[in-house]
This record gives structure tokens, sequence and C-alpha cells, in this order.
């Protein structure tokens, strides 16, 4: 099982992830987008780490995709 995304420590701002959003979370559908702020105050999370997305979007990590470099 992949718990990367349980581990505050391994999600930071930038980094380009999926998420469940809250409307979603019965039927699965992820939102891809980059993460500006971490809302989950606990080192571990067994659903993910909540995060809230430069989009304003807000859900927890799902799936860690790679840094997001900005120019």
């Amino acid at each position: 099982m992949n718990t990367e995304n349980q581990i505050r420590a391994n999600i930071r701002p930038g980094l380009k992830v999926k998420i469940v959003l809250k409307k979603d979370q019965p039927t699965g559908i992820l939102t891809e987008g980059v993460v500006k702020d971490i809302l989950t105050n606990s080192a571990i999370h067994p659903r993910g780490i909540k995060v809230r997305l430069e989009s304003g979007q807000v859900g927890r990590v799902q799936i860690i995709l790679h840094w997001f470099i900005a120019i």
C-alpha cells in the first residue's frame, strides 16, 4: 500500500498532486493541482493530508505527482 500521501513531511507547497474533494469522496474522482497550503496539523493522517491548492480547492492528497518549479 502506498502511504506517502499520508505523511505530512512528504507534502510541501509547490508540489503537484491529485486530491479528492469532499464532494467527490463517494466517486473517487481526483483533482490535479499544485499545493498552496497544508491544512492537516498532525504528522500522519490515514485518509491523506488535507491541502489547499493554488486554485483554492481543498481536499486530501491521494497521489503525489512531482515538484512544480516556477521560473
